[in-house]
């Protein structure tokens, strides 16, 4: 068994519909990934890729950016962020 995915949520003061989700485990190497769809994401090998067409695909997401073990994703108007915690930690997840 490996080390439990943890995911720390942390709401944005100055920028309000902007959530950061902060986890234990990299997403991506050292460079910034942006998403304004799911068409941006082209790998289903690459983590941040994978979150990122995992938000679009839930709905309510209008723009997503991932960078180490930080996604800041940009909630669509009338929207929560509301399971994306969960769908975050299921990213690493091989047994359920």
């Amino acid at each position: 068994m490996g080390q439990p995915v943890r995911v720390a949520e942390r709401t944005s003061a100055a920028r309000p519909g902007t959530v950061r989700f902060e986890t234990n485990r990299p997403l991506t190497g050292a460079g910034h990934r942006y998403y304004s769809s799911a068409a941006d994401a082209v790998s289903a090998e690459d983590p941040a890729d994978m979150l990122a067409w995992r938000l679009f695909q839930r709905g309510g997401v209008d723009h997503v950016h991932v960078y180490s073990n930080v996604a800041t994703v940009e909630i669509s108007r009338g929207h929560t962020s509301e399971g994306i915690t969960e769908l975050i930690e299921e990213l690493f997840a091989h047994y359920r």
